[in-house]
């Protein structure tokens, strides 16, 4: 165990990471086929591909989920995933060929590095290109290169954020991972104690802001409107129903709500993607959904703690490990 997503039996992940323009992307592989679910809780997201996951749908598995920084710009490093999966063989068969299919999400982190400097499908295909099922490197890497968190006085006062991830194991053999792009309106919280672990930075005096008590007052008539997101993928190498990923993708949006205050406002595109990669079984209907999206929100709560507490300053930004 690694303590990472790629537990998760038939889970690869490969980051793309550009410091000098602090953006990048991260892949999620499963290439052999995952059941897949997704919830939207931010007001101001940028997918591609997320309507297909819904239980009516036609397709049934998906190959990757993709997580990007670049705004809406980068949702071209999907293209490059599609790219590699075809070159493979893999994807949804249409008799003349396949059509990987790759949900992806954004995160907007524009106003930290290079705005001009996205990631494209290049970057999506040299993510694919480097993934492995081994452990994963956090902090300021693929689509958390850019993350930043606690912006209620502009991005001058953020704190550095970046990528984590986390996993654990229950029952008999079953395992629940996650994995999570920081890059929140809000500030991030130990949710054991409460504690500011990063957030809005006071000026001149150091320390953190409370974000939510702050709202409270006059500041909270000045938010300022810019685009935040945070991003997550939990899988589970456990059988679930279309319905059933769904429906762990909506629980596990509890961890984001424990650790991350305030998190899905307007200015957040908040998206939980959930993969079930076990195959179905022949007795029975697989795992419970309840059981899987409880332990999902564990994990991802613990994912979003390590996200900030393994970020790096950059760009002039202090990172929490530089400010406790």
């Amino acid at each position: 165990m690694h303590n990472a997503i790629t537990d998760v039996q038939g889970i690869k992940v490969g980051h793309y990471t550009d410091k000098e323009a602090a953006t990048g992307c991260t892949v999620v592989l499963c290439e052999g086929g995952a059941v897949g679910g997704v919830d939207v809780r931010g007001s101001a997201p940028g997918t591609r591909e997320t309507d297909l996951l819904h239980p009516l749908r036609l397709v049934q598995e998906v190959h990757a989920v993709l997580l990007t920084g670049g705004s809406a710009y980068g949702l071209d490093a999907a293209t490059g995933v599609m790219r590699y999966l075809e070159e493979k063989g893999v994807g949804f068969d249409v008799g003349v060929g396949v059509v990987p299919i790759v949900p992806a999400a954004v995160l907007f982190d524009l106003t930290i590095g290079r705005a001009d400097v996205r990631p494209g499908a290049e970057a999506g295909y040299e993510a694919c290109q480097v993934a492995n099922d081994g452990p994963v490197a956090e902090g300021c890497v693929g689509a958390g290169t850019g993350a930043t968190v606690g912006k209620l006085l502009g991005p001058k006062f953020a704190t550095k954020s970046g990528l984590g991830t986390a996993s654990q194991k229950i029952g008999k053999g079953i395992v629940v991972g996650a994995i999570v792009a920081v890059n929140a309106f809000g500030d991030v919280v130990d949710p054991q104690t409460g504690e500011i672990l990063a957030g809005t930075r006071k000026p001149v005096v150091g320390g953190f802001l409370n974000t939510v008590k702050r709202m409270q007052g006059d500041l909270g008539q000045t938010i300022l409107g810019l685009a935040h997101t945070t991003l997550a993928v939990v899988a589970t190498n456990a059988y679930l129903t279309k319905e059933g990923a769904n429906k762990v993708a909506q629980m596990a949006h509890d961890g984001l709500a424990r650790t991350i205050r305030p998190v899905h406002t307007m200015f957040d595109g908040d998206t939980v993607f959930a993969l079930a990669t076990g195959k179905p079984p022949k007795k029975g209907g697989g795992a419970d959904p309840s059981v899987v999206g409880a332990i999902a929100a564990e994990v991802l709560a613990q994912a979003v703690v390590r996200a900030v507490v393994r970020a790096e300053s950059l760009h002039g930004l202090p990172a929490s490990r530089d400010l406790r």
